[in-house]
């Protein structure tokens, strides 16, 4: 018997009803595509939970990829014994010894019902056998130090302790794809990350304007989608030669209305892009309020020059949440690296807060907007970007 194994369990797969083998197999291969460089792996896919046997491979070694995959719950080191009280309570009682925990707690679950003890029974026999063994253990049925596991089922009985905590959601790739406008700062690749735990595929949009921003902006890029490949391996990323309708647009919008003129050229790029791409949705690091073109009245202004649904998953979030989310994942001390992007290159005097639909789409009219963004969306340079390589085509 392959004693050593990983018991995974899902997140929110248990409210899919008729489509859970479809999650369930998907997040299969994920797990599988995530661990490929451990080539002794073996798994078995059931409908509520994934082994993964070990073969020999270090647990900690997997362990930290299984932190990152989208869709698991949990996750624990188990050992599998024989179908019989006797090896379950020695399996317990060795885990005990190795936690060097003081309290306990056994809670088995009873899946096969042939098997002659029911799970108070179970729990009794390990807390006998660990209480008479262990001279000052005792069981706290509230905060115990340690809480043994036992999973009795048809296919074996698996004995197991700490539960580790996935990343939760839904397996990458299950709810389609989407094309993400990443700017190098704290709140685009936190949004990137919370659409990728909803299991969004993620394409990346990044406006560029060189002379006015540096390349470090884009090794910026770079070194933040190398962060995000912990939650999806390969990532595309779409640079738009941004320089010359930038410029032509602070001309013809002046101050104020800049940025609000220039997010809706943006979306109409991002929207182009998405199409010939089949992406679903555009989504964006926005927060309510948190600058002029995020307030609601612009929000509403600049979506009308959007097409396609668009996700803001940090909507309601506020800037201290999103920067302890942003150190969570590791993308926090490359975000604020000193780069600008070409949202901030130009100086901005009083933005406005409550663009005036019709002053807007009077200065779009004043030039040839559109032949600008077909120039920009043409010229777009196709990175892919991966845990083991960079491709640019």
């Amino acid at each position: 018997m392959n004693s050593d194994r990983i018991i995974v369990f899902f997140a929110e797969l248990s409210t899919k009803g008729k489509n859970i083998m479809d999650f369930i197999r998907l997040l299969g291969r994920n797990i599988r595509s995530a661990l490929k460089d451990f080539p002794s792996l073996g798994y078995e896919v059931k409908k509520d939970h994934i082994y993964i046997l070990l073969n020999g491979t270090p647990y900690e070694d997997v362990r930290q990829r299984l932190t990152k995959v989208p869709g698991i719950l949990s996750f624990s080191h188990a050992k599998a014994v024989e179908r019989d009280i006797e090896a379950i309570k020695e399996e317990a009682l060795s885990l005990y010894r190795e936690s060097h925990a003081v309290s306990f707690k056994a809670n088995c679950r009873r899946v096969d019902k042939e098997f002659p003890l029911h799970s108070d029974e179970v729990n009794r026999a390990i807390g006998g056998k660990i209480l008479a063994s262990c001279p000052g253990s005792r069981v706290d049925v509230h905060q115990p130090d340690l809480m043994i596991h036992v999973m009795i089922r048809k296919e074996g009985t698996f004995v197991y302790g700490i539960k580790e905590k996935g990343i939760g959601g839904y397996p990458l790739g299950i709810a389609g794809k989407g094309l993400m406008l990443i700017s190098g700062g704290i709140d685009s690749p936190v949004a990137a990350y919370l659409m990728m735990k909803r299991g969004v595929k993620l394409e990346m949009v990044h406006f560029a304007a060189p002379p006015y921003t540096s390349d470090r902006v884009i090794d910026k890029i770079h070194d933040l989608l190398s962060v995000l490949n912990d939650y999806q391996e390969d990532i595309k990323l779409y640079v738009v030669p941004f320089t010359e309708l930038e410029k032509k647009i602070y001309e013809v919008a002046g101050p104020s209305y800049c940025v609000t003129v220039m997010r809706r050229m943006m979306m109409r790029i991002s929207c182009a892009l998405a199409y010939r791409h089949n992406d679903l949705v555009l989504a964006t690091g926005e927060s309510i309020g948190q600058v002029a073109s995020q307030t609601l009245y612009s929000v509403q202004v600049i979506e009308k020059a959007c097409s396609l649904p668009m996700m803001r998953p940090l909507c309601t979030y506020d800037k201290t949440e999103i920067i302890d989310l942003a150190k969570k994942i590791g993308t926090y001390d490359i975000s604020i690296r000193p780069y600008e992007d070409c949202c901030t290159i130009f100086t901005l005097k009083d933005p406005v807060t409550h663009p005036n639909l019709s002053k807007v789409e009077e200065i779009e009219n004043s030039f040839d907007y559109a032949s600008m963004v077909r120039d920009c969306v043409d010229n777009v340079k196709v990175e892919h970007i991966s845990r083991s390589r960079e491709e640019v085509f």
